[in-house]
């Protein structure tokens, strides 16, 4: 295809943009993007936070490999889930809830609504709530739908007004960005999860099923990590007034953060609901999954519960299944001694660059990071990026002034070498442009 047809189909393709070239890519391996002029660039931020292990895994093919020829479509309340049954035996074992119920859906969108229809569910029976309110904070994403994009915190994309069903975020998140009294000299720590507290109470407990909430915030402001003892409170607050709490893991899950779940970073705050998806598909299909605790899944066959929420038709059918065991393989194959010690070197090395005027912030954990930069820098830094080889994927969050940068995510599988060469580009990078 000539150049000029290819602006024109591209200019046909209903998706976002960015304002840097796109790269024609002919192959992928790993962590590596092999561009068809012959030139190679890392993906430092696993595709779109995704890519977990890599691409072209030998243990994902083998499992779609085998699965392929017996049969590759079977919805689970046609045709026996066995093997949608060995994944979530497996899911909840990787991330240490073996006992959960787990319902499967097609992406970490339809996760979260997913999780809001059965969290409904189980308040109204078992508590008899008469609405099912889901709290969330100002700085939060929770999937692309018109209901997520509207009730998440994510003003860039959330609707307008008028179009937003009526909802919003109800509290603000124990970052500086969006809660105000960090810009007043005081540091967030636990006694911010009183302004959940706050919203519950002035809605009404009764009114309100669920406080949603990212452990670890993701894209949205660029890996916040909150205050010690916070999630713990949120936790405590919820079960003081009967309100459910959940984990919405999308971006964090499976060792993104550095252990299985980012809940895990703290103790006292593990939720009744978790929804993952990226780490679970890892690029290689679009998936999702609800866990949910064995101390409340029994009400959702309840006589008087509602229906169980619609899965989607291509709720992790055989093949996806398939797909993500061979993640798990490659997730349960790795040296976690040397991930640790590679995830320590990732961060000691980001958190140097703070050292420029140019880099405001520098905050995460694990393998999933956010280096803030001064306004207007944000473009230039990845295009400097690019052009020694590595790719990173920007945030744009909120606040006054407004936070942007880079999220710096690699595979969990990347090498030591790997690591070393994504740090040593983005510090040339940023001290080009200081």
């Amino acid at each position: 295809m000539d150049q000029d047809s290819n602006v024109k189909l591209r200019g046909r393709l209903l998706t976002s943009s960015r304002p840097l070239p796109d790269f024609d890519v002919e192959r992928a391996v790993g962590p590596w993007l092999h561009r068809t002029d012959g030139s190679r660039i890392f993906d430092g931020s696993s595709g779109l936070l995704c890519a977990n292990v890599g691409q072209s895994s030998p243990k994902v093919f083998a499992r779609i490999e085998q699965q392929f020829p017996r049969y590759s479509f079977g919805g689970a309340a046609v045709v026996q889930p066995h093997i949608q049954m060995e994944l979530m035996d497996r899911l909840c074992t990787a991330v240490g809830r073996p006992d959960d119920s787990v319902a499967l859906a097609t992406c970490g969108t339809l996760g979260v609504e997913v999780a809001v229809g059965l969290a409904r569910n189980i308040v109204r029976v078992r508590n008899g709530k008469r609405r099912g309110d889901i709290l969330t904070s100002d700085l939060s994403y929770h999937g692309n739908s018109m209901l997520t994009l509207a009730l998440a915190g994510n003003h860039a994309r959330r609707p307008r007004p008028e179009d937003s069903l009526g909802l919003g975020p109800a509290f603000p998140a124990p970052y500086p960005p969006t809660h105000g009294h960090a810009h007043e000299g005081h540091r967030c720590d636990a006694s911010c999860a009183n302004e959940v507290a706050r919203a519950i109470d002035s809605r009404g407990a009764e009114n309100v099923a669920a406080v949603l909430i990212e452990p670890i915030n993701g894209t949205t402001g660029g890996a916040f990590v909150p205050p010690g003892g916070y999630l713990r409170r949120v936790s405590e607050i919820c079960r003081e007034r009967n309100v459910l709490v959940i984990h919405d893991e999308v971006l964090t899950g499976l060792w993104r953060t550095g252990t299985p779940l980012a809940s895990h970073h703290w103790d006292g705050c593990e939720p009744d609901l978790v929804i993952l998806s990226k780490g679970l598909g890892a690029g290689y299909v679009s998936v999702g999954a609800v866990l949910v605790s064995p101390e409340i899944a029994p009400v959702l066959r309840h006589k008087d519960v509602d229906p169980l929420p619609a899965m989607g038709t291509m709720a992790t059918h055989p093949l996806q299944a398939a797909a993500c065991l061979g993640v798990l393989d490659e997730l349960e194959s790795m040296d976690f001694g040397a991930f640790a010690v590679r995830g320590e070197r990732l961060g000691t090395s980001l958190r140097s660059l703070a050292d420029w005027a140019s880099v405001r912030d520098v905050r995460g954990v694990g393998y999933l990071y956010g280096v803030e930069v001064t306004p207007g820098l944000l473009w230039p830094l990845v295009e400097e990026c690019e052009r020694r080889g590595v790719f990173f994927y920007p945030f744009t969050g909120t606040g006054d002034p407004r936070s942007e940068g880079l999220v710096v995510a690699p595979p969990l599988n990347s090498s030591g070498e790997d690591i070393d060469f994504l740090t040593s580009v983005l510090t040339d990078a940023v001290a080009a442009l200081s």
